[in-house]
């Protein structure tokens, strides 16, 4: 589908439109200009899909469609293009044919990581790396950031929605153009394109891997592929953000977008969205159109999208938005797209994470369990590999918040408790964990950690204490967890996706440059509580037992283990302002359990006056809480310290 270059010159197109009655590719390739004509008509087929081939054309030439239809004629974009071009400005602009296989990738060696041992990091292309006040970082901005992530330890970045979108700044939930990267992202000035390639080669010779060339990163895909690639030598997988429950609204500064695939064919538009070939009258509130899957050909547009992520972008993961929305509408025929969706995927790259945006409240028309979200399509699933899991989030975001009031305040941790296992799933690492998301700490909507925890001073003890109890519990506890960009050096404001709004970007300056203690201090506990995890292979796998649990004492205390291994872990946590000394609580082997870590040690640039157990206990009381055995412990005030078994 859409343009693609033929081995021997020329590129063929193709496109679906059933009503429309010519369709037209329209250009200069080779110096000859193709109008609508008959030297550019394409041929439809008894499906209604329209074909053609321009012998003259070439890599970066510019085209368009002419479509006549019942209702209207004019020009229309490919929903195929690979990148769209500014010979005009969005949406009048033309598509550009790119060859989809010319990047010369390094990456040969890398494999996605398994489930079980993913940290997943969430960002946002267009503010994570911001280097010119009030313009958009983009891709290539990201890509000098590798090396941060890299030491902080996590292994798979998770962008926002990449594809173009109709009106900028965006989160990117708009889709307009599904194939073509976000054009704010994409840096096409000669000058800082040179100076990014220096950069690019420079961690690529740090690998002894070959230099690109500056024609390898002059078109956008390329750039998005040169971020991926790094990623890749670097040990991070990528999972790419894709909505299929909506597109955009199609209307770019308040006026329709005549050009996008609204009424591709051009059918009579009698104000029924049913009319407009790829979407439906049904719609939740999504803020765009909703695509009419009982159409086969709107169900393959789409799996080819995830399909183009995968063959041309190496992509390791999805995350899908709000499948719960797409069932609800679309009920049996959603239900079918998700399952041709993932078995495609699935046969294409078996490795590749499905990670299902998926709310079972949500879903009044077509009620599903959400254990059959993530069963095999074999077994009558929808066949996702996770969920998002929203209970473990907001029990920690509430517990954190409700300490912030004060001692007499309730704090629930028994919701903490009943949530380190997700429950309806079979397994701990079908869940995705959070405490802070792109829609909860966004503006508008609800608080960072930070603030929660003290919204009068969002780096007192008190907020910085209690944020590090969060970002413990999230990684300690089953499931395979997920940070928000800024989240791992205490940035206390909510986000914005607009690069002019200075007061919600990440402040770098806190923890690159110093600037701020309390960003350092909590940069390294964050680090080196990732590198925790990867040492201790029970906090990755699916065992966790909360046996204690004391609301007055604001206490919590679990078991990690590995089935028929061991490497036992014992995590206790508090949100009591006061530190617990001589706290007995039960252990589940008697003898000596050292001290792998405790949050307090994290204060004040390495606290020496740390609240702690001399770097280990030994459980020798009697038995307690279920266990053979029992120690007297001492629990940091609003922290943590974690025990493994010597």
């Amino acid at each position: 589908m859409g343009a693609n270059l033929v081995a021997g010159g020329g590129a063929t197109f193709r496109a679906w439109g059933p009503l429309a009655t010519e369709v037209y590719v329209t250009g200069e390739f080779g110096g000859i200009v193709y109008s609508s004509n008959a030297n550019s008509l394409m041929a439809k087929d008894a499906n209604g899909y329209w074909t053609g081939f321009i012998p003259e054309a070439r890599a970066g030439d510019l085209y368009r469609f002419w479509v006549n239809g019942p209702g209207s004629r004019g020009f229309k974009r490919d929903p195929y293009a690979r990148e769209l071009a500014r010979d005009n400005a969005f949406p009048n602009c033309s598509s550009i044919i790119r060859p989809g296989n010319a990047y010369p990738w390094h990456d040969r060696a890398f494999v996605t990581p398994d489930f079980t041992n993913m940290v997943i990091y969430q960002l946002h292309i267009g503010t994570y790396a911001i280097n010119q006040p009030g313009v958009a970082s983009t891709f290539l901005d990201v890509i000098s950031k590798i090396p941060y992530l890299v030491d902080l330890g996590i292994n798979v970045l998770q962008p926002l929605p990449v594809d173009e979108v109709e009106t900028d700044p965006s989160l990117g939930y708009d889709g307009a153009d599904l194939f073509c990267p976000d054009f704010p992202y994409v840096v096409t000035d000669p000058g800082p394109l040179s100076q990014y390639l220096a950069r690019i080669n420079g961690l690529f010779a740090s690998k002894s891997l070959a230099p690109l060339s500056l024609q390898d990163i002059q078109s956008g895909p390329h750039q998005l592929k040169a971020m991926v690639d790094l990623c890749h030598v670097y040990g991070i997988a990528v999972a790419f953000d894709v909505v299929y429950n909506h597109a955009g609204g199609f209307k770019v500064n308040g006026q329709p977008d005549d050009n996008c695939i609204y009424y591709w064919d051009r059918a009579v538009n009698r104000g029924n969205n049913n009319d407009s070939l790829y979407f439906t009258d049904q719609d939740r509130g999504t803020g765009g159109l909703s695509f009419a899957l009982w159409k086969q050909d709107v169900r393959q547009f789409l799996i080819d999208n995830a399909g183009y992520y995968i063959g041309e972008f190496h992509a390791d993961g999805f995350r899908y938005d709000e499948i719960s929305d797409l069932l609800d509408m679309n009920g049996d025929s959603g239900w079918l797209f998700c399952t041709n969706l993932t078995d495609t995927v699935r046969h294409e790259q078996p490795r590749l994470l499905q990670n299902a945006e998926f709310w079972p409240g949500e879903v009044s028309h077509y009620p599903k369990p959400t254990s059959s979200i993530v069963s095999s399509t074999a077994s009558g699933g929808a066949g996702f590999d996770v969920v998002q899991h929203d209970g473990l989030r907001n029990a920690v975001r509430g517990a954190v918040h409700a300490a912030s009031f004060g001692a007499a305040s309730a704090v629930d941790m028994d919701a903490i408790a009943n949530n380190l296992f997700a429950p309806g799933l079979q397994h701990g690492w079908q869940a995705v964990t959070c405490v802070e998301n792109h829609d909860i700490v966004k503006v508008g909507s609800d608080q960072r950690i930070p603030f929660l925890a003290d919204s009068s001073n969002r780096r007192s003890w008190y907020a910085r204490s209690r944020s590090r109890f969060a970002t413990g519990i999230l990684l300690t506890a089953p499931g395979i967890p997920h940070i928000f960009m800024g989240q791992e050096f205490l940035e206390d404001k909510q986000w914005s996706w607009d690069p002019k709004a200075t007061g919600n970007l990440l402040y770098w300056d806190g923890i690159l440059n110093a600037t701020d203690p309390a960003m350092v201090d909590f940069a390294r506990f964050a680090k080196l509580l990732i590198r925790l995890r990867w040492n201790q292979p029970a906090l990755r796998g699916e065992q966790v037992n909360p046996y204690y649990v004391h609301n007055g004492d604001r206490v919590i205390a679990y078991h990690r283990w590995l089935e028929g291994i061991g490497a036992d872990v014992v995590i206790a946590a508090t949100l009591s302002d006061n530190t617990w000394y001589g706290y007995s609580i039960g252990f589940p082997y008697s003898g000596a359990w050292r001290e792998r870590f405790n949050s307090d040690f994290y204060d004040g640039g390495g606290n020496p006056q740390a609240a702690g157990n001399s770097g280990g206990i030994v459980a020798s009381g009697p038995p307690m809480h279920g266990f053979s055995s029992s120690a007297a412990i001492v629990i940091p005030a609003n922290g943590f310290v974690v025990f493994a078994r010597e």
